[in-house]
């Protein structure tokens, strides 16, 4: 079995990768079947040097490789056929500008794995960036709060060095007796937490949050039971709310009348309500100043997330009277963050925490027989077919195919 590690070619470009150079050596020297080669790169974190200091093998020429590992999309160009590929393909949630990728798949003969198919047998996710999301969504939170209030100037994350230099930059600031509602408990959540509890931050009840008042900054964390109810007061239960989202709207304006920051990094289902809607924006007694939307969501249940920003461009204004976005100067603006990229920020802890995850969950599967079923879930295409897990992708995938024809 030979492995290779591509160079990433999206633009903007990503300095990511799935496997640093000690756990390739660590994977070779688990699995001494195993060979490695990496794609020669002058943009990934770790050099093509690094790699090949510790002994891999670095080329340009990755054509008789098995397995090729990447982190954002393959150029439809770039796709070499009759390969095994891993990359976040984002095309599972039938994204139309990434339809002719997931065709090209398909007639290259390609087999992909996402990395968001590599689930467990109860359909859990096993590896992906979401945690590094809610660590650079959290500082850049405070970013934003200290930048609108002229309190404090932050350096971009993308700068230091990881996530321990984040929190040392944050604990020498100064906050006021500020109150932060955090949504979320999967990993772009407790991610997120990681940095308020790095600084120490006070959590605090979700009771004692929205009725007491404090002489420190504090924040509490909620989940979706805390955030929504029954439209007709009954008695609400997680798996009720899963089974019948349609059933229940949000009662997050109890925490927008309180809360100076949100910090959003909740799952959002299909059919579950909008979370902090228009309403409670222009509402008088909001409170809520600044909208750090780490699970970004456009035009989803953050009514102020009207557009993903960027790692250069992080910041705008979101005038609630108009519903239109706005310089983040604006005196009666709510500043908004919604990159939605953030783990880029933090390329060097991001990919060390891939590669464990990598290596815990998939690698093995390689070399057992695939005994825990974790390729055949995530495999999506296989002999120029969707596989029958991901058959539903089927007429998105032949839609372009039929307007092409047509024209």
């Amino acid at each position: 079995m030979k492995f290779g590690i591509i160079k990433e070619r999206k633009n903007p470009p990503d300095r990511r990768v799935v496997f640093t150079p000690e756990e390739l050596v660590r994977l070779q020297s688990e699995h001494s079947e195993a060979k490695i080669k990496v794609e020669t790169s002058d943009i990934r974190v770790f050099s093509d040097e690094q790699y090949a200091d510790l002994g891999i093998e670095v080329t340009a020429d990755l054509s008789d490789c098995d397995v090729l590992f990447g982190v954002k999309e393959v150029p439809v160009d770039a796709l070499i056929p009759n390969k095994k590929y891993f990359f976040f393909s984002h095309t599972i949630k039938k994204q139309s500008y990434n339809r002719k990728l997931l065709q090209a798949i398909l007639n290259k003969n390609i087999e992909l794995y996402d990395h968001e198919t590599i689930v467990d047998a109860n359909n859990k996710r096993l590896i992906g960036f979401g945690r590094y999301a809610g660590i650079v969504g959290a500082y850049n939170g405070f970013r934003a709060f200290g930048i609108k209030y002229d309190l404090f100037t932050l350096a971009k994350a993308e700068t230091l060095s990881g996530k321990d230099e984040l929190i040392a930059r944050l604990k020498r600031q100064t906050l006021p007796n500020i109150k932060i509602v955090l949504t979320g408990y999967g990993k772009v959540g407790m991610g997120a937490k990681e940095i308020l509890d790095g600084m120490k931050i006070k959590q605090v009840a979700i009771e004692d949050f929205l009725s007491k008042q404090y002489s420190e900054p504090v924040y509490t964390q909620i989940d979706v039971l805390d955030y929504n109810k029954r439209i007709d007061g009954s008695i609400s239960t997680k798996s009720d709310f899963y089974k019948n989202p349609q059933e229940y709207t949000s009662d997050f304006g109890r925490f927008s009348k309180v809360a100076d920051i949100f910090m959003a990094g909740h799952f959002h289902g299909n059919g579950a309500p909008d979370i902090l809607t228009r309403e409670m924006l222009q509402a008088a007694d909001n409170k809520i100043q600044v909208v750090a939307d780490i699970s970004c969501d456009v035009d989803g249940p953050i009514a102020c997330t009207l557009k993903a920003s960027t790692i250069a461009e992080p910041f705008f204004g979101y005038l609630p009277s108009e519903h239109i976005e706005v310089s983040y100067t604006h005196p009666a603006s709510i500043m908004v963050m919604s990159v939605d990229n953030l783990p880029c920020e933090l390329p060097k802890d991001a990919s060390e925490g891939f590669g464990e995850m990598f290596m815990k969950h998939v690698i093995p599967a390689f070399f057992n027989g695939d005994k825990d079923g974790i390729l055949g879930r995530a495999k999506m295409t296989e002999n120029e077919k969707l596989t029958p897990r991901f058959a539903y992708l089927q007429e998105y995938v032949d839609e372009k195919q039929e307007i092409l024809i047509s024209k």
